[in-house]
């Protein structure tokens, strides 16, 4: 009996990891990178704004597997999008907002306190493939 239990307990964790709602006004919020910076929990780095980049990092984001837009919008200028893991659907939030001249990025997971490096190979995944990319 206790094993069925702890079987339906993880079975609902894992269940409430995949299927957990994303509200858009907890994730879809002001970066605030002041650096590059990688974080135990994420990533934030700065980029140059060309005036096309925001538009060429939503397109480049969109064509991730497993990933759809939160909250916001390139006319905005912020935008929040979820990319989930492939085997058990973590969700992971990657923040893009135009600010003066340069794209702010913050990439960071809801759930757990490291991310392994994950986070950051996919922010700078992202950002090589812009077509100036000049490495981060």
């Amino acid at each position: 009996m206790v094993l069925w239990l702890l079987a339906l307990a993880v079975i609902g964790a894992l269940a409430w990891i995949r299927l957990a709602p994303s509200d858009p006004a907890r994730w879809n919020v002001d970066p605030m990178v002041a650096a590059n910076q990688d974080l135990v929990n994420g990533v934030r780095r700065l980029v140059p704004d060309t005036g096309q980049t925001l538009a060429q990092l939503n397109a480049i984001a969109l064509a991730t597997p497993r990933t759809e837009v939160v909250g916001g919008s390139v006319e905005a200028g912020l935008i929040t999008y979820v990319t989930r893991s492939l085997w058990f659907g973590f969700p992971d939030y990657t923040t893009l907002k135009a600010d003066g001249g340069q794209i702010e990025v913050w990439g960071r997971q809801r759930f757990g306190r490291q991310d392994a490096g994950v986070n950051r190979a996919r922010v700078d995944g992202w950002l090589a493939q812009l077509p100036d990319a000049s490495g981060g």
